[in-house]
């Protein structure tokens, strides 16, 4: 079983592209499709054939660019049902459970519901990586377009039942803006305090905060730690857990 490469690039305005290729096969997956043509230029200056797309929900800066790819590659898309909303249905439709395969590389589908009711995370286990789209980002997490607190807090339980070494690629650069507001919430957490340091000293250098991983966001993300009573008491929900969540989330949302 050979060790799969992840090509991270940014694109549009915060997005991030990821190409996972498999060596063994020289298969290669997008991870949805932000912006086409860039994904497409990025795995010619890697010499990869772009053979699968992964899509993990339907907004347009994640499935938007599948026909074009498709069009480009014939690459087979696999994904959620909701992809359908921006045209042809996947040629693969994902559940919870089900395993992808990429060459040699598998993938489990976790269903993520709460920023889109759909939405779905690609777990590599054996390589302890998972590509969450925008349920989880670097000290934050999606707004809830679709889904409720609930099933979002059981979503990024999922999550952060994940072995503390897992890598994790978010889809966008917001790690920024989230650790302000992090702060503004859970100022006394010494690993935030220290993680906000971080991401100042590498945006400063224009250096990427993603990707992250499961251990460093469990200790410092606000929105994974709506258990903490100290967190529940200082947001007025003391014992609640989901009610803290989604006033964690409600503020981050008028922040």
């Amino acid at each position: 079983m050979s060790q799969p490469i992840v090509h991270m690039f940014p694109c549009l305005k915060d997005n991030y592209g990821f190409l996972l290729h498999d060596p063994a096969t020289g298969e290669t997956a997008t991870i949805d499709t932000p912006d086409a043509g860039r994904i497409l230029e990025e795995a010619k200056a890697k010499g990869w054939a772009i053979t699968q797309i992964w899509n993990t929900h339907w907004h347009p800066d994640h499935a938007g660019g599948n026909a074009d790819i498709v069009a480009a590659t014939g690459a087979r898309v696999i994904g959620p049902q909701e992809v359908t909303r921006l045209g042809a249905a996947p040629d693969r439709i994902l559940h919870e459970g089900d395993v992808v395969e990429l060459g040699s590389v598998q993938a489990r589908v976790v269903e993520t519901p709460g920023h889109t009711l759909g939405h779905i995370v690609y777990h590599l286990p054996m390589h302890h990586i998972a590509f969450v789209g925008d349920t989880l980002f670097a000290l934050g997490c999606g707004r809830l377009f679709e889904g409720t607190a609930s099933q979002m807090w059981d979503s990024l339980g999922k999550l952060r039942a994940m072995p503390d070494d897992t890598t994790v690629y978010c889809a966008h650069e917001y790690t920024a803006s989230n650790a302000a507001f992090a702060l503004s919430v859970d100022g006394g957490n010494h690993d935030l305090v220290a993680y906000a340091d971080g991401v100042k000293a590498k945006r400063a250098q224009d250096i990427p905060t993603v990707p992250t991983t499961i251990g460093a966001e469990k200790r410092a993300n606000p929105f994974l730690r709506a258990d903490d009573p100290k967190l529940q008491a200082f947001v007025g929900h003391p014992g609640d857990v989901v009610a803290t969540f989604a006033e964690v989330r409600e503020r981050k949302n008028n922040f």
